[in-house]
């Protein structure tokens, strides 16, 4: 299996960035990662020409775009900022499609440097799946006063040794659920063709 990590804050050493590498090396124990940063990797901004192949789409794009589609599941690191989803997180999920991301199942993991992170848990839910086809877990996870946890090294607190075990946890369930959904993509009943977005 293939787990795609997307870490969704496009600042320099950001948590979220340090959450998707404790996450990843979590996940090199059930197969091959593939960790894609928005920070220091800004994609262009959505438009039609990203259809007609463009030069820079397949420059920008392409080199992702292979990679997730070689993937067997993932994982969204994404930070609240103003209680919402970064723009460049939006952007992302505007260039998938199905190709990508369909019938593979995702785990949301919120970031947030106070005691929030439910909002873009909710907005993820909400509008981030319809065309491309990305089934979430029931699980999801949020880092709450992220400086203070999953840092290098032996969980400080109770509050830490909870979210370790938590994300543990999340990580062997979407293991699971990668194995189960590899059987519906092979099952021969998807239908892009007929049917090539949600409503």
């Amino acid at each position: 299996m293939k787990y795609a990590i997307i870490s969704g804050s496009s600042r320099a050493k950001s948590q979220s960035s340090k959450i998707s590498l404790y996450i990843q090396n979590e996940l090199k124990a059930y197969g091959e990662t593939f960790l894609f940063e928005l920070a220091g990797n800004p994609l262009p901004l959505w438009d039609e020409s990203i259809w007609s192949g463009d030069p820079t789409w397949q420059k920008a794009w392409t080199p992702i775009q292979t990679e997730l589609q070689a993937a067997d599941a993932f994982v969204f690191v994404v930070p609240e900022w103003g209680g919402m989803v970064p723009p460049a997180v939006k952007n992302f999920f505007l260039l998938c499609s199905h190709q990508e991301l369909g019938h593979k199942p995702g785990l949301i993991v919120t970031v947030s440097s106070s005691r929030n992170g439910a909002y873009p848990v909710s907005e993820l839910r909400m509008s981030s799946y319809k065309n491309n086809r990305l089934c979430y877990i029931p699980e999801h996870l949020i880092v709450r006063e992220a400086e203070k946890v999953l840092n290098p090294g032996e969980a400080l607190s109770e509050d830490d040794r909870y979210l370790r075990q938590r994300t543990t946890y999340c990580l062997k369930l979407l293991d699971q659920y990668a194995t189960a959904l590899l059987s519906v993509r092979k099952s021969g009943i998807i239908d892009h063709k007929s049917f090539p977005n949600g409503l």
